[in-house]
């Protein structure tokens, strides 16, 4: 299986510096880090880990749902994944909070019962989901008619 690699360039201190991550593997684009915009509400144009967390998440989630909606016999059309990552204070320092999982999907083949037991699956077994297992993660789910 492949390897994927991001790089950050960062200068000067936590509080007064700033940096860049470059997304390696893919080459599709450079985002602007700090972090003072990181710990604010208003992101002002700058992502933060916690924003590539919630990419990573719901992609691979999405994808995981798909697959084990097929397993049961459904047929995804759609699926909408909304990833919510929380920072929060920790001692020393931050630590993540929460994450929020939130899919809408549209399914052939499945009734309620059996979509939220896929969605419920994807939430335990997506290897980003594996890899946070540390941070409290909640799944709201809704299946479409």
């Amino acid at each position: 299986m492949p390897t994927r690699t991001a790089r950050t360039a960062w200068n000067g201190g936590l509080e007064d510096g700033s940096g860049q991550v470059e997304l390696n593997s893919s080459k599709v684009a450079t985002f602007d880090v700090s972090f003072p915009k990181r710990a604010a509400e208003d992101a002002g144009g700058v992502t933060s880990p916690e924003e590539l967390i919630a990419a990573a998440h719901s992609s691979c989630y999405a994808m995981q749902l798909s697959a084990l909606i097929a397993e049961a016999g459904g047929t995804p059309q759609s699926l909408e994944v909304s990833a919510d990552v929380t920072l929060g204070p920790d001692n020393p320092g931050f630590r993540l909070t929460k994450i929020v999982l939130t899919v809408v999907g549209e399914v052939d083949g499945l009734d309620e019962a059996g979509f939220q037991k896929a969605a419920q699956a994807a939430k335990e077994t997506c290897p980003v989901s594996k890899a946070l297992t540390g941070v409290p993660v909640t799944l709201v789910a809704s299946l479409e008619s």
